[in-house]
């Protein structure tokens, strides 16, 4: 088992959210230059849309491997739809998810964070008692590969979720390999290198779960930041929107499809291509009248692995951008911070003595 690093233990904001208040207490309230303006309505773009049935269908493929790299380079975000999920599947995956945060809190104490771990109920990335925290819950843990399930969190789901989400991360597996083929075959890298990086890759799903907020300006759902993985695959659970992009320095909302996944590019995969395709920052707003849910299913390089620039886009002319680690100090290296805009994939650059 990996043992990835601890946050510290905060209360379950579900719960307080559950309590008449007027005023959210104050470690919620974020200073006003942590609230950036948000686009206007005539700025929002929609983010891409691919197709994954004309990815694999002959005489469509360059037109859409086309819009792949588009929207990997430009938004570093897109929606992705005809999956191969069956939407009749992720309808039981949204019902059984949102049973489980309406658990009473007795049985949700049987998957809490232990002290100095990062899995299960709580939240992340919390390494000060000053540090302002975000109007939200989550359920974290390692799906795949098994061994590196932590026993007392994925073993123990109440059933039938465990036997979904079983399926469910293998089926996510598949779509997330398939994509980094997509994207290895775009940007000529070797597909036996990206199968390097990614096959028996650590997957781990992130549940989010937003209430209501009396004072939803005051407050960040999930504070600005980049995905520290490799490839991003989002189910909105309910039709509530939230899900917010940086572009261009404003904030864009996204709308998400019917049975579409939003998918976006991670730091590792950044590195891993050496920067063609960015990680694009985002967050979570909140509103005051609806909760919010979605789940998240993070794809890295396997954890004995390693993870830097792939050696097929490496040559004199274009060398290597970010320093090359293995997956495991990356991920201590990671929970080991506070999150904060893309700081922790700064700190993997190779700075080639450029001037000013």
């Amino acid at each position: 088992m990996a043992k990835l690093g601890g946050s510290l233990l905060v209360p379950c904001v579900q719960e307080l959210a559950k309590e008449p208040m007027e005023t959210v207490p104050p470690r919620y309230i974020r200073p006003e230059q942590e609230l950036p303006i948000i686009s206007d309505a005539g700025l929002i773009s929609e983010i891409p849309v691919i197709n994954m049935q004309k990815l694999f269908t002959e005489e469509l493929e360059d037109s859409e491997l086309f819009k792949l790299h588009f929207a990997c380079k430009e938004w570093g975000f897109f929606q992705l739809v005809d999956h191969g999920v069956s939407s009749a599947f992720l309808e039981i995956v949204k019902k059984q998810i949102q049973e489980f945060f309406n658990l009473k809190m007795e049985e949700k104490k049987k998957y809490w964070q232990y002290p100095g771990e990062v899995e299960g109920f709580g939240q992340a990335f919390v390494v000060s008692v000053e540090q302002k925290l975000d109007w939200g819950d989550m359920f974290y843990m390692t799906t795949q590969p098994v061994h590196l399930r932590k026993p007392h969190l994925f073993p123990n789901l109440p059933l039938p979720l465990r036997e979904t989400l079983e399926v469910y991360s293998l089926e996510l597996r598949t779509l997330a390999i398939s994509l980094l083929l997509k994207v290895a075959k775009v940007l000529n890298i070797k597909a036996d290198e990206m199968r390097d990086f990614f096959e028996n890759g650590k997957q781990s799903v992130r549940i989010n779960y937003y209430p209501p907020c009396p004072q939803p300006e005051k407050v960040m759902g999930l504070t600005p930041h980049s995905d520290a993985t490799g490839l991003t695959i989002l189910l909105p659970i309910n039709e509530v929107e939230g899900l917010q992009i940086k572009k261009n320095g404003k904030w864009v909302p996204v709308s998400p499809l019917p049975n579409a996944f939003i998918v976006n590019i991670g730091d590792m995969l950044e590195m891993i291509t050496n920067g063609a395709y960015r990680s694009i920052e985002h967050r979570a707003t909140v509103n005051s009248v609806q909760e919010r849910l979605s789940i998240a299913t993070f794809y890295s390089p396997r954890y004995d692995g390693e993870v830097g620039p792939a050696f097929s886009l490496i040559t004199e002319q274009t060398p290597a951008s970010f320093r090359r680690v293995t997956t495991e100090e990356y991920f201590k290296g990671l929970f080991a911070r506070e999150l904060h805009e893309k700081s922790y994939l700064d700190s993997m650059r190779i700075q080639h003595g450029r001037q000013g």
